[in-house]
């Protein structure tokens, strides 16, 4: 086979390095493997795009998400083992598919500073790959240089699959698509949840101080047709479900389950405080509030606890709960508490 003119320049340019120098490189690379610093991949999978497969990855720190090198010329079209000596050369700063002399007016700031090659652990062994977000940036210059009638006869093939696979991922963002492949959305959604839970709710509890108007209580009392005897007669052992039920497990998804587990109940069935005063001056409070005054606001406009609770269940249903389909005025009568 002719020897490539990638081939050439690499082979010419071992040839004119000294034994020390090769030594050095290589040194670099040992080095490299071998850092510390370098992530694991917690979710691996493949991704499928205008009919190519590539090997990706969310590494450890949830925030890179890589394609493995390998696939990723595969898949625009490059044929032939890629060199990995080229990764750990500092003196190769873009991707060798990259570095024809026509490509280079087409190759935009952004991409020739952080094309380096991403190294990555993968079932143990160190793996080479390129940020997710190269992927679109590669495939624009090819196109690019096509329309521009700047190709080579032999990078026609490349254009034309960088052109299926900008395509494939036009309408539906890279990341998102790792995301889905590798499982890790449903990790981003916990985590996401669980920064706002921190947000939202202290660690430990805070002084009380008065946060449920006295108003929420005496508008049960009169939606369930009970006696209002006012704020300094002991409620009602069945308000407190009642009020689990429409603010705690209403608010935010998970909200119940975390306030447990931070304010739980000791051996004689006592917390060691109010649920609300775990919650933040900043963003629970406020949103508590909130959620409380509207619920007035559905009491003060309804005529009876039916009423009223089929208001709740479509405005801030709980987590997992279907919305109440209409009820006729016979049905209506059934207690939903």
């Amino acid at each position: 086979m002719d020897e490539s003119m990638q081939s050439k320049g690499g082979r010419a340019r071992a040839e004119a390095l000294t034994a020390a120098e090769r030594s050095e490189i290589a040194k670099k690379a040992a080095d490299a493997r071998w850092s510390p610093d370098i992530l694991n991949a917690t979710h691996p999978g493949t991704l499928q795009i205008g009919g190519a497969e590539i090997s990706c990855a969310v590494l450890e720190d949830g925030e890179t998400h890589v394609l493995t090198r390998a696939t990723f010329v595969r898949a625009i079209g490059r044929k032939g083992k890629v060199k990995g000596g080229r990764a750990f050369d500092k003196e190769f700063q873009l991707p060798v598919f990259l570095m024809a002399d026509n490509l280079k007016p087409f190759i935009p700031k952004e991409l020739e500073e952080n094309s380096k090659p991403v190294l990555f652990r993968l079932n143990g062994q160190v793996a080479i790959g390129y940020r997710a977000e190269l992927l679109p940036l590669v495939c624009q210059v090819f196109m690019d240089a096509r329309e521009a009638k700047k190709l080579r006869p032999n990078q026609e093939h490349i254009a034309q699959a960088c052109k299926i696979l900008y395509r494939g991922f036009a309408t539906i963002g890279l990341i998102a698509l790792i995301d889905e492949a590798t499982g890790f959305q449903s990790v981003r959604a916990r985590e996401a949840l669980q920064a706002l839970l921190d947000k939202f709710l202290r660690k430990e509890l805070a002084a009380w101080a008065k946060r449920f108007p006295d108003e929420f209580y005496e508008q049960i009392y009169r939606l369930k047709n009970w006696e209002w005897k006012g704020m300094s007669k002991n409620r009602y052992s069945v308000v407190a479900k009642y009020t689990i039920d429409l603010v705690y497990e209403r608010i935010l998804p998970s909200l119940l389950k975390e306030l447990e587990e931070r304010n739980p109940k000791d051996d004689k069935g006592r917390r060691k405080g109010r649920h609300h005063q775990l919650f933040t001056e900043d963003v629970g409070h406020p949103a508590l509030a909130q959620h409380l005054y509207a619920l007035i606001g559905f009491m003060r406009a309804s005529s009876s606890w039916n009423d009223f609770y089929r208001l709740v269940n479509r405005a801030f249903p709980r987590k997992g709960n279907n919305l109440e389909l209409p009820f006729t005025e016979k049905a209506s009568t059934v207690t939903p508490i």
